[in-house]
């Protein structure tokens, strides 16, 4: 699948004024010591927006956008902020100073960071998701409202990368783990353990349509394996456990492209993010699992990966959503 490329134009690089605003916008090692490979992916976005020679302003803090920057356009990657839905704060501080900035407005970043309202949305729309519940911090912990399922998974309703990430085979273990999420500050999501891999596909916007990418899947090796954090950060070893592979199953990928287009459709216009399925070959079922707007860019990871299958460099993939978010907010018209 080859995707065509959009450039910015010199004039409106020479013109337009381009926040980079990202934890590790400023960082100059390698792996960070609780973030992983989080901080080499803001490391490259930065050298790549260097190298496309953006009029750019660096930022590693939220109250960078406290008062108005003197800026005409904001590239919010400070998502993991250290506390609950973070996820929206950027997004807030540039609506409130009037700043065109990429990525979905604030309530649809809160819908998506919010596993169980994106689940809702999903369900409505008709597409395959398992039985889940939330519980929220305050409320009742009930076991009647607790999904059935001999292996259960607990996780903070809205975390990243599976941090918090925990499971158990009976209510007890199933309340112990959301009462240890909820005294960390988080609502806790339950739903059975899926047995399976999971199929990423990632989405951008192009000349205002939403383009679907190569897919990915995270093969398992074993098909009960439950990924934690620090794999996914590369803070451990997870070689043998699975592996980031292009998706090319003719019988599940029209399928899993046809859940992707319905989903999306909530969140509009939205500019890039990934649609995560889980797909269980030999039981013959998919299962939609969570929606990343704004989602990580690596090279690395899905999106660089899938780029690659697209016929597009990873700086031809930032550039092209850079173009696009610029694009839809009236700026490349000089």
């Amino acid at each position: 699948m080859a995707i065509r490329p959009l450039k910015i134009p010199e004039e409106a690089k020479r013109r337009l004024r381009i926040m980079f605003i990202a934890k590790h916008a400023l960082w100059q090692g390698g792996l960070h010591p609780e973030d992983g490979n989080h901080a080499l992916y803001h490391v490259e976005v930065r050298e790549i927006l260097k190298d496309l020679g953006l009029n750019l302003t660096l930022a590693d803090r939220y109250e960078a956008l406290f008062d108005k920057p003197d800026v005409d356009f904001v590239f919010p990657l400070l998502n993991r902020g250290g506390f609950l839905n973070s996820e929206m704060m950027l997004p807030l501080l540039c609506t409130r100073h009037g700043l065109p900035f990429l990525g979905a407005s604030p309530i649809l970043r809160g819908v998506s960071d919010d596993k169980h309202f994106t689940k809702m949305a999903a369900a409505a729309r008709g597409i395959p998701t398992a039985p889940w519940t939330i519980y929220r911090r305050g409320a009742p912990i009930d076991q009647s409202r607790c999904p059935a399922g001999t292996r259960m998974v607990i996780k903070p309703n809205a975390s990243s990368a599976s941090w918090g990430v925990q499971d158990a085979h009976d209510w007890e273990g199933v309340r112990a783990a959301i009462e240890d999420i909820q005294s960390q500050g988080h609502d806790a999501i339950v739903e059975p353990f899926l047995n399976g891999s999971d199929v990423e596909v990632p989405v951008i916007t192009v000349n205002g349509e939403p383009v679907i990418m190569p897919m990915m899947l995270f093969e398992q090796a074993d098909p009960s394996h439950l990924r934690t954090y620090y794999e996914k950060r590369d803070l451990v070893d997870r070689s043998q456990k699975y592996q980031l592979v292009e998706f090319t199953d003719p019988e599940w990928m029209p399928i899993i492209a046809e859940h992707t287009r319905n989903m999306l459709e909530e969140f509009r216009p939205f500019d890039y993010g990934r649609f995560e399925f889980r797909l269980d070959r030999e039981g013959g079922t998919v299962q939609f699992l969570e929606v990343n707007l704004n989602a990580n860019l690596w090279s690395q990871k899905v999106y660089g990966r899938s780029a690659t299958a697209a016929g597009l460099t990873q700086s031809e993939l930032i550039e092209t959503i850079l173009a696009e978010g610029l694009r839809r907010h009236g700026l490349l018209d000089g």
